[in-house]
């Protein structure tokens, strides 16, 4: 035993003090009491069902085989028809004039060469037509 702690006759405590601690939570306990009522809360405006948006449009579809483009709008059950480059453009123009945010999709064969997907495309794209993508179908 040490010295120090004969001469006064006391013996060592071996424990933690946990006034202090005590102490600390107390005036946390305090400081979240006073500043809880001065939080501002926030109204969160949730979205009802009767404002929901309009169903996507369905896409017009091109279709390229070999040698002619198949038009196909499924929005006003049309079954695909054969055109030509130029009544291609006009028809897209006049039913992108009425809902413009309808999508135009091109579908082609694996077998046919890219270069007429690009053609196409790129016909698309001189005349503004926009929205324009690719349809892919999956594998058996």
């Amino acid at each position: 035993m040490p010295e120090y702690a004969r001469r006064r006759g006391h013996r060592l405590l071996s424990q933690i003090n946990v006034v202090p601690y005590i102490d600390v939570m107390l005036v946390l306990l305090v400081i979240f009491m006073v500043t809880a009522p001065l939080i501002t809360t926030t109204v969160i405006d949730l979205p009802s069902v009767s404002r929901t948006a309009l169903p996507p449009a369905l896409p017009i579809e091109i279709m390229i085989k070999e040698q002619e483009i198949l038009l196909r709008d499924r929005e006003r059950g049309q079954s695909e028809r054969r055109v030509k480059p130029d009544e291609l453009v006009r028809e897209l123009r006049a039913k992108q004039k009425d809902r413009p945010n309808q999508p135009v999709v091109i579908a082609a064969s694996k077998d046919l060469p890219y270069g007429k997907v690009i053609e196409v495309m790129d016909l698309l794209q001189r005349n503004q037509i926009t929205k324009v993508g690719l349809l892919a179908k999956p594998g058996p």
